[in-house]
């Protein structure tokens, strides 16, 4: 089967998504590993090999069974009842005690059956309507019947996932709002986009699936380095990442004046993780001060180590001195390591400073817990004329700021400040409705594109440019004044 086509079968390794009604979460298929989804404890091991969209039943020991298809039974004579009035929820209505039912689950009796056992078992079941007996049985069903499907990631299930587990991560991003994202923005295969996203790199994947792998993305981050927790769920083939160029928040200033180095490189990651997690809620100035200070060591580390290389050793014995041999070889080692990879980071950063040095980018989206004035200020710099972007922010207030801005210092066209909204519905025979859970809010949207800004003009007072936007009658005031 192809890569990713329809028919795609599960592998070890993959990154998949348990769905379960409307619950999803994604793992990564590995063998013997016990997961736990929905009070339900499994094991992967039988999944694997099966087509994506195979629905399974965990059966004994976790194993997982692929689910037959079992016709649903219809009952002719189903008797129903004429309305629920009667029926008093008193808790006595169940025969089948807690006991009972452990009793059927240890014998390994089917969850269907179970759940046949408790409606012949309810004494109410008959005088219930016809849509409360509906209602029950798909009740029991979830609670007995354990019945997991597993699917290929894909923008829409993952949006969907983490808009549903942890809305926080990703912003209060809704699916739908996403969606718009993609479209405004104008995003497809060979283009070259610049993403600033803090949503876990959910807006990054949706980015990279749409671009399928041609053209290429600089993603800008604040902090030690991108976060790209939900860019793995997606489990995209390696060369997805070779167009994929990171560039840290705090070097764009003086990329734009030229004073751009690589020697003062953000420190590691993983060292830079503590100041990354106290800056979060910084404005941009200071974050890059607090960078700055936070690295200035870090550069400079491995010429520190080099003097306790030349000690005097002569006057240790033996056993210190191989001791103190094997140690610093360690050192020597680590330090060199040390050095390839600031080396290697120094060069993919250079390669991305190129990138966007050239400032014909084909898009820009921002998604993040910044303000977005300044951001998009400066990172607009980068993107060629004619051009799209969009900027999400989960309030309207800090849009609404960035509109007036970005109206005064004009080189943007046809900007647009939206909010979609989204409800879904249960579409069942004769009972038809909008779901009573409707989101109160999916964030806020504000659009536009780039034209040429002529230099002289944006400088002064933009006279020129609110004799563009004013009605004529207002118009010829503004020319009456002395200059």
């Amino acid at each position: 089967a192809m890569e990713g086509g329809p028919g795609a079968r599960i592998r070890e390794g993959d990154c998949a998504v348990l769905k379960r009604d409307e619950v999803f979460k994604a793992v990564s298929v590995l063998r013997r590993r016990k997961i736990i989804f929905e009070k339900q404890w499994f094991y992967l091991d039988n999944a694997i090999g099966h087509i994506y969209g195979t629905t399974f039943e965990v059966t004994s020991g976790g194993n997982l069974q692929p689910k037959q298809e079992v016709e649903e039974t219809t009952t002719e004579t189903k008797e129903a009842g004429t309305d629920n009035r009667n029926i008093v929820d008193d808790g006595k209505s169940q025969k089948l005690t807690h006991d009972d039912i452990k009793a059927l689950k240890d014998k390994g009796i089917k969850g269907q059956e179970i759940v046949q056992q408790l409606i012949e078992n309810s004494t109410t079941f008959r005088d219930k309507t016809e849509f409360a007996q509906d209602k029950y049985i798909k009740k029991k069903k979830k609670k007995y019947e354990a019945v997991i499907t597993i699917v290929k990631p894909s923008t829409r299930i993952l949006s969907t996932m983490y808009y549903a587990r942890e809305p926080g991560k990703i912003n209060h991003l809704r699916y739908d709002t996403l969606a718009q994202m993609l479209t405004l923005g104008n995003i497809h295969a060979g283009t070259k986009m610049i993403v600033m996203e803090t949503c876990a790199g959910l807006v990054l994947g949706a980015v990279m699936e749409r671009m399928g792998g041609y053209g290429s993305i600089i993603q800008m981050y604040p902090g030690g380095g991108p976060v790209r927790a939900a860019t793995s769920c997606f489990g995209f083939p390696k060369p997805f990442f070779d167009n994929l160029h990171e560039f840290p928040l705090s070097k764009v200033q003086s990329l734009l004046s030229g004073t751009f180095s690589t020697e003062t490189l953000p420190a590691d990651p993983e060292e830079n993780a503590l100041v990354e997690e106290e800056s979060n809620g910084l404005s941009e100035e200071k974050q890059s001060s607090l960078q700055e200070t936070e690295e200035e060591p870090a550069t400079e580390a491995p010429m520190e180590i080099n003097p306790t290389e030349e000690q005097d050793t002569m006057d240790i014995n033996a056993e210190d001195v191989e001791f103190k041999e094997n140690k610093e070889k360690e050192n020597k080692e680590n330090v060199r390591e040390k050095q390839i990879k600031q080396w290697e980071r120094r060069k993919k950063l250079k390669e991305a400073a190129a990138l966007l040095r050239e400032k014909n980018a084909d898009g820009l989206i921002v998604a993040s817990k910044f303000h977005p004035t300044p951001l998009l200020l400066s990172l607009l710099e980068f993107v060629a004329p004619s051009r799209p972007f969009v900027v999400y922010c989960q309030y309207k207030e800090p849009l609404l700021e960035c509109y007036t801005k970005l109206r005064e210092r004009g080189g943007v066209i046809n900007l647009k400040l939206s909010e979609t909204w989204l409800r879904n519905y249960q579409v069942l025979p004769d009972r038809s409705h909008p779901k009573l859970t409707m989101s109160g809010g999916g964030g806020y949207l504000l659009s536009g594109i780039t034209v040429v800004l002529e230099k002289g003009k944006s400088d002064s007072s933009n006279s020129e440019a609110l004799k563009v936007e004013e009605p004529s009658s207002k118009r010829c005031k503004l020319q009456d004044l002395p200059c």
